[in-house]
């Protein structure tokens, strides 16, 4: 991949990933929610001014920069509709449901496949080691064991392939 994917191509590229593997979850998913929610964190983490996931100090105030921003683009709606995308959005957020697990699962899952489709540009460009690929994904191993069983050994790999520190 010669360049980065914009913010609608990875959102894209997400809900349509969730709609793919969704038979991957377990236990299994509402997919339509599950689109949803990926979309309702993307909005917010935009707005938020996205923040890159292995940058430790640039995570630092993530949390209260998101709040913010689903406070406020939420906010603009009607009181029923901000109530469901805020809870969506949590639900995302805080990972208690199968929905949520999921939703997040894909979403570390993606930038991990690109990073392996193109020789760990991003890795290799921010000296990213294995253990913080395997800390910020073990996520992936709750929502679906089968796509961890998948991914391990392509990062494996990619370790001792040198795209990661």
């Amino acid at each position: 991949m010669s360049r980065l994917e914009n913010s609608a191509e990875h959102s894209w590229h997400v809900a349509v990933m969730a709609m793919l593997l969704a038979e991957h979850a377990e236990p299994a998913i509402q997919v339509d929610r599950v689109v949803k929610m990926l979309l309702l964190h993307d909005i917010v983490e935009i707005d938020a001014d996205d923040t890159f996931l292995y940058d430790e100090t640039a995570s630092l105030d993530k949390a209260d920069k998101e709040e913010a921003a689903a406070a406020r683009i939420f906010g603009l709606l009607p009181p029923t509709q901000r109530d469901e995308f805020t809870a969506l959005w949590r639900e995302y957020e805080n990972r208690d449901t199968a929905d949520g697990r999921f939703a997040y699962a894909c979403d570390r899952l993606l930038p991990m496949l690109q990073n392996l489709a193109n020789q760990g540009q991003s890795w290799r460009e921010h000296g990213v080691r294995f253990e913080q690929v395997l800390r910020k994904n073990l996520p992936i191993q709750e929502a679906s064991p089968s796509l961890w069983q998948y991914v391990l050994p392509k990062l494996e790999a990619a370790r001792d392939a040198g795209w990661l520190a």
